[in-house]
């Protein structure tokens, strides 16, 4: 273990005030240290470059972002599967906007993912699938886009053989939305078989009124945030058509 402040500290205070400032530079870096948590190099130029230390669930959201840009565009397939990965992960609403920030800062590519995946060998399995799982979604995959699954799957301690073993067991891609079922829109709308047409109509609306990417306009939303909301809007007019359809109002 490294603490990148002490060290830094005591080099500046020596250089000012020969032993006794290096003595008080290490003392004063160590307390930086403990308070940020800085326990390498790595972390300190992760806090130099203004990004805060990813959650679990964020990272690896950051991760799917940095291969949905990884061979320059961001295509409609990959928004469907971010979408899919948290359904799958049943996140909640604030989770889900906390996944689609993430998703949107993996794409600038600037997070240094080494030390942070090295910290989360127990869920590579997990982690890596969903990689996989991203990169099938627009086609076939791409030299680069193997390439970084490879190297994260080293920092997470994976093997090649077996993180290519997760490549060809992840399960194919869903061609239709997860709401294209009957069973499966009224699981969206949150109603039963049972419900009234007056109780699926308040559902429909008040999910209507919470997702719509109108209500994002001059909250300082970014472009993926918006992207996301209409791919939401979309999947609940489609769940709504076939709930009303299938009760006949």
């Amino acid at each position: 273990m490294i603490w990148p402040s002490t060290v830094l500290g005591a080099v500046a205070g020596f250089a000012i005030a020969s032993i006794p400032g290096g003595l008080l530079g290490a003392l004063l870096g160590q307390v930086v240290d403990r308070r940020l948590r800085l326990a390498s190099w790595g972390q300190l130029r992760e806090r130099l470059g203004g990004s805060a230390p990813a959650e679990n669930n964020e990272l690896l959201f950051i991760m799917l972002g940095r291969l949905a840009k990884c061979d320059g565009r961001v295509r409609q397939q990959h928004i469907e599967q971010v979408r899919l990965e948290m359904q799958r992960m049943r996140l909640d609403d604030a989770a889900q906007r906390r996944a689609i920030e993430a998703f949107s800062r993996g794409k600038t590519g600037r997070d240094n993912l080494r030390t942070p995946l090295r910290a989360q060998a127990p869920n590579a399995t997990p982690m890596l699938s969903a990689c996989w799982r991203m990169v099938s979604a627009a086609g076939p995959v791409s030299r680069s886009e193997r390439e970084l699954i490879l190297l994260w799957g080293t920092w997470l301690g994976v093997s090649v053989n077996a993180n290519e073993a997760l490549r060809t067991s992840a399960p194919p891609r869903q061609s239709m939305p997860v709401q294209s079922t009957y069973q499966q829109a009224l699981k969206l709308l949150g109603v039963t078989a049972d419900s009234n047409p007056a109780e699926i109509k308040r559902a429909y609306r008040r999910l209507l009124s919470r997702h719509h990417p109108d209500k994002l306009q001059g909250s300082g939303a970014s472009p993926e945030q918006v992207r996301m909301a209409t791919e939401k809007t979309r999947e609940l007019h489609h769940a709504y058509s076939l709930v009303r359809e299938r009760h006949g109002f």
